[in-house]
């Protein structure tokens, strides 16, 4: 009786060596990983331990055989770059006008192209995505022109009217602004994935609302908006990684100068030129790593409020 009452425990404590079968698929599973793996390990992981090594070295590119183990040095300095925090606030003064307005303008298109009633939304759909896959140099030269306060189409528009066109690119009020809307030029890829999210609420929801007397902006407000949440965090996710990661237009307006009076000196810009300008790579890694503190922080922030305004089905 006794051995039969402890034969079930023994019998599930008992592990299975895995089978042919298995270790074949698990071979392959890996095979067929390893292209990614290989990439990972080679492009991502590598560099950001070598990284981690060079943000505690004076290495120098023009005099690598000078490196020298400074330990924290290169961190107690950021506490005292002013540059440091003029790049981050710049950035952040950036974020505060382009992440909203990349939000807001894919969310309307999206919403206005998954109408039934307009005519030609699928040329509509394609026109609106087309400028995304235009190279973002290409892009900002063009910008370039658009803005340009004597021969660029904005400011004829508005001196057409009576109104002054300000100096864009000029102003460390206006750049602002015109980054945000050339930032605009990219947008097609967060409509596609918004318009793709409206498409997914289901019809009856509308049914309802519209039974019971809801108008257009109701429903758009208190249910699509709160269907495609998941989208909308996606795509915020998307922009306050790469807004603190801008780099490519700033540098081709201004041949990263930083110009007008270091209104355009981004933080990536600014460890760009302690990288490549100066030389410093010790001291860029390290500012590469505060870059990755600060929007891992961020992240995990904005990861903390989702549960208050982000609405996944499966978790009711």
């Amino acid at each position: 009786m006794a051995i039969a009452a402890h034969t079930p425990t023994l019998v599930q404590s008992v592990r299975r060596a895995p089978s042919r079968l298995a270790l074949r698929e698990a071979a392959w599973g890996l095979l067929f990983l390893s292209p990614w793996i290989i990439g990972f390990l080679a492009f991502t992981a590598l560099p950001m331990i070598a990284s981690l090594v060079l943000s505690f070295t004076d290495f120098d590119l023009v005099r690598p055989e000078e490196t020298r183990f400074i330990g924290l040095e290169n961190y107690f300095h950021l506490l005292n770059d002013s540059l440091v925090i003029e790049s981050l606030l710049v950035t952040i003064r950036f974020a505060l006008i382009a992440i909203p307005l990349g939000l807001a303008v894919p969310l309307g298109l999206a919403a206005l192209l998954n109408s039934r009633h307009l005519l030609g939304r699928d040329v509509f759909r394609t026109l609106f995505y087309l400028p995304s896959i235009v190279p973002l140099v290409a892009g900002t030269l063009i910008f370039a022109g658009v803005f340009n306060t004597q021969t660029g189409w904005i400011n004829l528009a508005l001196e057409s009217v009576g109104l002054p066109g300000p100096d864009w690119l000029n102003s460390k009020t206006w750049i602002y602004p015109a980054l945000a809307i050339i930032g605009l030029w990219g947008i097609g890829n967060a409509m596609v994935t918004m318009l793709a999210g409206m498409q997914g609420v289901p019809s009856e929801l509308y049914d309802a609302a519209r039974v019971d007397g809801a108008g257009p902006v109701r429903m758009f407000f208190n249910i699509t908006v709160p269907m495609i949440s998941p989208v909308i965090f996606y795509n915020l996710t998307l922009s306050l990684i790469g807004t603190f990661q801008y780099f490519t237009v700033a540098y081709v307006l201004k041949n990263g100068t930083g110009d007008p009076g270091n209104a355009t000196l981004f933080y990536n810009l600014y460890l760009y030129k302690v990288m490549f300008t100066y030389n410093n790579m010790g001291y860029a890694a390290a500012l590469a790593w505060l870059l990755f503190v600060i929007v891992l922080m961020l992240t995990v922030i904005l990861f903390g409020t989702a549960r208050r305004w982000v609405y996944y089905e499966a978790e009711r």
